[in-house]
């Protein structure tokens, strides 16, 4: 699963939206965050889907890394689902009624609705990190912000913690995977057993990880 997170990863290329200004990049993505969520019907929905695939061809970057970034964040677009299918309800009869349970027509919509947005929001802003190098994200924000250095607002050090914050992740994971390697090889177990022993095994993982994380952190 540790190998699946691409999130904040660069793979480095010669395409076209990897030439392309970082400054222009970021303010792309934006316009697609936003059209998502502009978005009232699947007509306009599935243009925005059908916008980031066309990119994704330009860019070079294989499909598969569309799936890994999806893998992780399965849990979460499930539990959006299963909300949005139980909790919306509609006028008219329920489809579906099983004592407290109730389905309706609005709540199948909203929640296939839902889940496609959000699939669509985690694959284009991953694109963002696939083809722009920690530097030039850097550079592009400190840029994009530079007007509120009038006001004395902090860009450099906003834009180069965001930055930092953003390229931790793969260090982390990597950090996890050796400390559960190493924890596995002691005798631990992190996936059987009940949710509350799972919760429990996890310790020795959390406590190492946590030190390893701020004392990069300080050195840094």
């Amino acid at each position: 699963m540790l190998k699946d997170i691409t999130i904040g990863q660069f793979f480095p290329g010669n395409s076209i939206i990897h030439r392309l200004d970082s400054r222009f990049k970021i303010l792309l993505d934006i316009a697609y965050v936003v059209m998502l969520f502009i978005a009232g019907n699947y007509c306009s929905l599935l243009t925005a889907g059908v916008f980031m695939l066309i990119v994704y061809m330009l860019s070079g970057i294989s499909f598969k890394l569309i799936f890994k970034s999806l893998k992780p964040l399965l849990p979460i677009i499930i539990f959006t689902c299963i909300l949005n299918l139980f909790f919306i309800h509609g006028e008219g009869e329920p489809l579906v009624q099983l004592g407290f349970i109730t389905i309706y027509m609005e709540g199948i919509t909203t929640s296939v609705f839902m889940t496609v947005r959000i699939v669509f929001l985690i694959v284009g802003m991953s694109l963002l990190t696939y083809t722009t190098s920690p530097i030039a994200l850097t550079d592009a924000i400190e840029r994009l912000l530079s007007p509120l250095k009038k006001l004395h607002f902090p860009v450099h050090e906003l834009a180069m913690m965001m930055t930092i914050a953003l390229r931790f992740i793969p260090t982390l994971i990597e950090e996890t995977d050796k400390i559960m390697k190493a924890q596995m090889a002691r005798g631990a177990d992190f996936e059987n057993g009940n949710i509350l022993r799972r919760a429990k095994n996890m310790v020795p993982l959390l406590v190492p990880l946590f030190v390893s994380a701020f004392r990069r952190a300080d050195d840094l």
